[in-house]
């Protein structure tokens, strides 16, 4: 018989706390990130495949000016937790609120650029930089 006893439930609270205290700061930011996009009703990134239209969100890790065939381009990587793509904003030498570390939603349409994900001049919404 396998019935489920009472006292299985604490177990999983405190295996759950056991584990939360054993992970890195990376593995707790990478995970709440995830239940951020999730709350937030939005793709995972690693779940996003080419020229599908997805309305991502994450922390904002890098920040570059970086020209692409000659015109201005501003470059930033998006990370969710499960994965990163690159947001691109063509023409563009900077953004104000663009910046390490910004949390922003992001929609367009995903393409891939040497195997990296990549979203050119999406439609954004920058997040509160506190705590909601």
């Amino acid at each position: 018989m396998s019935a489920v006893s009472g006292s299985d439930k604490p177990a999983g609270r405190f295996r759950r706390m056991l584990d939360r205290l054993s992970s890195s700061q990376e593995d707790l930011e990478s995970e709440e990130l995830r239940e951020d996009a999730e709350t937030a009703g939005c793709v995972r990134i690693g779940d996003c495949h080419d020229r599908q239209i997805v309305t991502v969100t994450g922390t904002l890790r890098t920040v570059t000016l970086r020209p692409r065939a000659g015109v201005p381009a501003l470059e930033a990587e998006l990370f969710d937790g499960s994965a990163a793509l690159d947001v691109v904003w063509l023409g563009r030498r900077s953004i104000v609120g663009i910046e390490p570390g910004r949390r922003l939603i992001a929609s367009g349409r995903i393409s891939m650029s040497r195997g990296r994900r990549v979203l050119f001049n999406p439609k954004y919404e920058l997040r509160p930089l506190g705590r909601e």
